[in-house]
């Protein structure tokens, strides 16, 4: 049986860690390179790091805060955010990181998805995917990309499918609808979109307590919980969760 991965995210603002709900209100709380050692040392089994104002500031992701995360932690991470062409990819994986998270640009571009799964293995191309519930979409859920800013006419079930058949690797599905509220993930469009693809779903937005976790890895078919303000600010430690998680019998890596 594979096991379940526990994935630390740190959303970083002017080379600080920041945390909001529903995509505002956003707190810093720290220096990233630090809170990634402290979590890779407490048991994370991988970290993801999204640059939030990159984009929208028209720049490149932070490629020394890469190299300084690389060089201080031994667990793989993903970045992503300022990520604007292939050659962008190239920069960030030579700079340490082990996977690239592709959002606002693969639905521009879908073709880069195809490029950096050539160029690098669909291993390292994640989709990271910002979904919000629209009834007027088959699914129910929407697509929506630039930070929570921009709804596309696209859904999200769709697009997950299509993304994967690019050369998308992973997806990482991120709940704008319950991201940083703490009472659950969006089990609905996870369950449909783990169930329709063939490669692994991160399960993001909505953690406040292990039940959580539980319910989305088993429930909702999730390959991986991603987990925020939980061990932030809710005073849980990855090496807690995961061992409240194998004491429910869940597939963990225990250090």
């Amino acid at each position: 049986m594979l096991l379940k991965r526990l994935i630390v995210c740190l959303d970083v603002r002017d080379r600080k860690v920041t945390k909001g709900v529903r995509f505002c209100g956003n707190v810093d709380l720290g220096d990233p390179v630090e809170m990634a050692k402290l979590y890779s040392a407490d048991g994370a089994d991988e970290l993801v790091f999204y640059d939030i104002t990159a984009s929208a500031e028209n720049r490149p992701i932070d490629l020394d805060m890469v190299r300084r995360t690389a060089e201080n932690i031994f667990i793989p991470f993903t970045v992503g955010g300022g990520i604007r062409n292939v050659g962008d990819m190239r920069a960030a994986l030579l700079a340490g990181a082990d996977k690239v998270s592709l959002n606002s640009l693969a639905v521009r571009h879908p073709e880069v998805l195809t490029m950096g799964a050539k160029a690098f293995g669909s291993q390292c191309v994640v989709l990271g995917m910002d979904v919000r519930r629209n009834p007027d979409f088959a699914s129910g859920y929407q697509v929506v990309t630039c930070g929570g800013r921009c709804p596309e006419n696209l859904d999200a079930l769709d697009w997950a499918q299509r993304a994967v058949a690019l050369g998308a690797g992973e997806i990482c599905l991120n709940a704008i609808d319950t991201d940083g509220v703490c009472q659950g993930y969006e089990m609905t469009i996870t369950r449909l979109i783990a169930q329709a693809v063939r490669v692994p779903v991160i399960a993001s937005g909505g953690a406040g307590k292990v039940d959580d976790l539980a319910e989305v890895l088993t429930v909702g078919k999730a390959s991986a919980a991603l987990v925020a303000s939980m061990v932030h600010t809710g005073g849980f430690t990855c090496r807690g969760i995961k061992e409240e998680l194998a004491a429910r019998h869940l597939p963990v890596r225990l250090m």
